[in-house]
């Protein structure tokens, strides 16, 4: 099940539900997946649990102790849990990490983010304007969810070519592109180092707690493309769990153009012509038997 799929499941589970109150009532959600809420306190890196009874019903327990906006993603992530059909697999990994995650946890993490950031409400919501600091903040409280979730779902569905990468303990581990990037296979490779000259590089440098932004060589980040071309990089770093997220874009005219082929190559562009002398290359001395 890849992301296209999840997001496609999750847009025709939405779709009959009255999503009017969403930022304050999970409920609806809960009442399509048969499940009831609970909170408790539990250990800590522990977000939630999804348990059913022999009746059919789902009791999705949340920790109370995390945030409200954690919380808030847990219910749709534990739901997603319920809706997709797929068992929890965290193995003491913490719900915020990329690193060894499940695929399980990965597709339910996609599906989490088109309920509790629905699609057509975002879009109405989110500000005609650059991005920035400002506007991811917004879009956050707009919908009780973290930073990081917000940032991550505007770059997904942002008109700008634009990009959310999430880096722990100094090393790329997912990045979220927008419909513009993976149109001319735009690509961050997972698991390379921050690379240097990048605002994220300097920020963990630093050592501390901290948002800046900043503009870059946009071939610092993406790999196998053109120098020369810069672009927009705003970076939080959280240093308590070593982990820093980018969110970065540029204007879409100066995003390189390219043409790939039905497999996915790029194709390059041809060399010049050979100048025309009016001699045919053909018929030559071979002939066909």
């Amino acid at each position: 099940m890849d992301e296209a799929d999840v997001q496609q499941r999750a847009r025709s589970f939405i779709a009959p539900l009255d999503l009017r109150n969403i930022r304050d009532d999970l409920s609806v959600y809960l009442n399509a997946a048969n499940a009831i809420l609970r909170k408790e306190e539990m250990e800590v890196g522990e977000s939630g649990t999804t348990l059913t009874r022999p009746d059919g019903k789902h009791i999705i327990t949340v920790n109370s102790c995390e945030p409200s906006e954690r919380q808030r993603y847990t219910i749709c992530h534990e739901s997603a849990h319920v809706i997709l059909g797929l068992s929890s697999s965290h193995d003491g990994v913490p719900s915020w990490s990329y690193v060894k995650r499940h695929p399980n946890e990965i597709a339910c993490d996609w599906f989490a983010a088109e309920l509790l950031m629905p699609y057509k409400q975002w879009l109405a919501a989110v500000p005609k304007e650059e991005p920035s600091v400002a506007v991811i903040k917004f879009m956050a409280s707009e919908f009780g969810c973290s930073y990081p979730a917000a940032a991550s779902r505007y770059a997904t569905l942002s008109a700008l070519p634009c990009a959310f990468v999430t880096m722990e303990c100094g090393t790329v581990r997912y990045a979220a592109r927008s419909t513009a990037l993976r149109r001319v296979k735009a690509w961050i490779s997972p698991r390379m180092p921050i690379p240097q000259g990048s605002v994220a590089y300097r920020l963990r440098t630093d050592g501390q707690s901290q948002i800046d932004t900043d503009i870059v060589a946009q071939d610092i980040w993406f790999q196998e493309w053109e120098s020369g071309l810069d672009l927009n990089e705003i970076c939080r770093h959280y240093q308590s769990s070593d982990t820093t997220t980018s969110l970065l874009w540029f204007e879409e005219e100066i995003l390189p153009k390219y043409e790939f082929d039905r497999f996915g190559r790029r194709v390059e562009e041809d060399e010049d012509l050979a100048e025309l002398t009016g001699d045919l290359p053909w018929p030559g001395k071979r002939r066909r038997r």
